[in-house]
């Protein structure tokens, strides 16, 4: 065989592989992202033993921890919908009531039971809007 065309070959089977590859790590990127669900999507269309990752604002109020478990309950960012949540695990320090969570978990006669170690809080300053007369 004619080396320049080995050298073309090879060249040929290497982008393709790497294409092939590319390819792939974008198809699982994006298959293994999960949507977001408010707590009324969530009680509206819960289905049993399925996984959801939940956000929403904590209820002012609604937060308590009995031994190990922290109770709260998660509402819709423009609405009174709100669903009660269980979690044990790591709790992040900016979490605290009318913050914004992302809780990963299932619904379980109708009380939200979060997987351990799941709870994230978002930063306010992530999601409101700088005005004027806040800015220094």
């Amino acid at each position: 065989m004619d080396p320049a065309r080995k050298r073309r070959l090879r060249l040929f089977v290497a982008l393709s592989t790497v294409v092939v590859l590319a390819g792939a790590l974008v198809y699982t990127s994006f298959s293994a992202a999960t949507q977001a669900s408010t707590p009324s999507q969530v009680t509206a269309a819960a289905e049993p033993g399925r996984s959801y990752e939940l956000t929403g604002k904590v209820v002012d109020g609604s937060v308590s921890a009995r031994g190990d478990e922290l109770r709260f309950a998660i509402r819709d960012r423009a609405g009174p919908q709100s669903v009660p949540v269980v979690y044990a695990g790591v709790v992040p320090d900016p979490f605290r009531e009318g913050r914004e969570v992302i809780v990963e978990g299932q619904m379980r006669q109708g009380t939200f039971v979060a997987e351990r170690d799941s709870l994230v809080t978002k930063c306010p300053s992530k999601f409101t809007k700088e005005t004027a007369s806040t800015r220094g």
